[in-house]
């Protein structure tokens, strides 16, 4: 069983992000005065106690809107509450009661879970105003006063929040294999998660940046747990003009941070541009592991050498991750999908690779024989011994007589063998340390 879920909910800009923020003590959600600002799930694990738990913040509801993305932030709101056990219904003490929490509110006791009223915006408990008692008419038990801002009564709240989680132990979510989806706006990175999940977990929708949080989704294949984490598409920075895209650029970026595997989604039709690049050097710089998914492969008019044709692109444009496998997709027709997550995890077991230390000397000793190390004005490298010192990525420590000799076109040919002789280390990247005699790994 996986740690409980606490679900965040209400309507819009009634102060949901904030609370989320103050109980988690990080900026995650995008809080702005806009309303719908928070148009997914927001999910990250918090602590009260000693218990952790996970805490979602959801988009506004608005109950009766016809609108594309109000609606969907409504169906987010439902499938959030869906996989909660306890569920957080905020109020603004300041509006007072309207006809849309009543709205809510009748959601919500259909549910059958467990709700706290949390009437937000309240500066001073102790002098209520006269329309707080109005809250009790939406029959959820007494409404706790808070103030999200400046985190008065929160320890009530959480407290109330603990005492009602199922009795039940809940297991340690480690050995999770973090996966990014990063990429462009609208090349499929929320699809994709939908497709793999077999339901609507993220917004989808024709409007390009619709996605403009990460969300962290939980997903298990073959008995291996994995996180999808759907990110916001990432623009050029000449295109992002307004405070919310530039939260969801940074926030993007934070996603490859503490991913295992990227998944670089590239449009077909498109082809490889200047951002795709640009991510990709995101992810290649930060070690992590790498492979690239061409979707929407179904527009294209196939020609005989079509796909190896497109490789040789791939191969061309990022020179910098040649180890990094592709994969043609078509999420719409569901052509080849199943084989990403087979591929992201044969990545992270490459990421996770040792190589025994007597294996990796004998055969740099046979590189040497094969290939004579390059020298300058009559001194010549030489290597004394190689270890693999740590992984995720790979890191090998090279114990050598002068740093300054080896060239970076040897060091690439010692790469290229270790690839060769221990399975290629599929989809990560490989990183050398070189030090003289008497020095230290830091």
């Amino acid at each position: 069983m996986s740690k409980p879920i606490v679900a965040i909910v209400g309507r819009p800009n009634v102060g949901k992000s904030t609370f989320f923020n103050k109980i988690i003590g990080k900026r995650i959600s995008i809080v702005e005065d806009t309303p719908g600002v928070t148009r997914d799930r927001i999910y990250q694990e918090t602590e009260w106690n000693g218990v952790t738990f996970g805490l979602i913040d959801t988009g506004g509801i608005e109950p009766d809107s016809q609108d594309i993305i109000l609606s969907q932030m409504r169906e987010q709101a439902q499938i959030a509450m869906d996989m909660a056990d306890v569920i957080l219904f905020l109020v603004d003490g300041k509006d007072g009661l309207t006809h849309a929490d009543r709205e809510v509110a009748n959601m919500l006791m259909r549910t059958g879970k467990h709700v706290i009223l949390v009437v937000n915006k309240v500066d001073n408990p102790r002098n209520l105003p006269d329309d707080f008692y109005d809250f009790y008419e939406l029959g959820l038990g007494d409404p706790v006063p808070v103030s999200a801002a400046n985190m008065l009564n929160f320890g009530d709240v959480l407290d109330e929040i603990v005492d009602n989680f199922p009795s039940e132990e809940y297991e340690s979510d480690e050995d999770v294999i973090q996966l990014a989806i990063i990429g462009k706006p609208n090349v499929g990175k929320s699809s994709l998660v939908n497709k793999l999940l077999g339901e609507k977990r993220v917004i989808v929708s024709p409007i390009a940046g619709t996605t403009r949080d990460s969300i962290d989704t939980p997903y298990e294949k073959d008995g291996v747990k994995y996180n999808l984490i759907d990110t916001a598409g990432i623009r050029r920075h000449a295109k992002v003009t307004d405070e919310i895209e530039k939260y969801s650029v940074i926030r993007a970026t934070m996603a490859i941070e503490r991913c295992d595997v990227a998944i670089l989604m590239i449009d077909a039709s498109e082809g490889i541009t200047e951002q795709d690049k640009k991510i990709a050097g995101i992810a290649h710089e930060a070690g992590k592991g790498i492979m690239v998914v061409v979707n929407k492969w179904d527009l294209l008019t196939k020609e005989t050498n079509t796909m190896r044709d497109f490789k040789k692109e791939i191969e061309k444009e990022f020179p910098f991750m040649t180890y990094a496998p592709s994969l043609f997709i078509s999420v719409k027709d569901n052509q080849r999908v199943n084989q990403v997550i087979e591929m992201a995890r044969t990545i992270s077991e490459n990421r996770a690779m040792r190589v025994p230390t007597g294996k990796l000397n004998s055969l740099i000793a046979d590189c040497v024989m094969m290939k004579q190390p390059p020298s300058d004005k009559g001194r010549r490298l030489k290597i004394y011994y190689t270890t693999q010192v740590s992984v995720k990525p790979p890191l090998f420590s090279f114990q050598i007589n002068d740093r300054e000799l080896m060239h970076f076109s040897y060091a690439r040919y010692l790469e290229n063998r270790i690839r060769e002789a221990f399975g290629g280390f599929v989809g990560t990247s490989v990183k050398f340390v070189f030090r003289e005699k008497g020095e230290k790994v830091e």
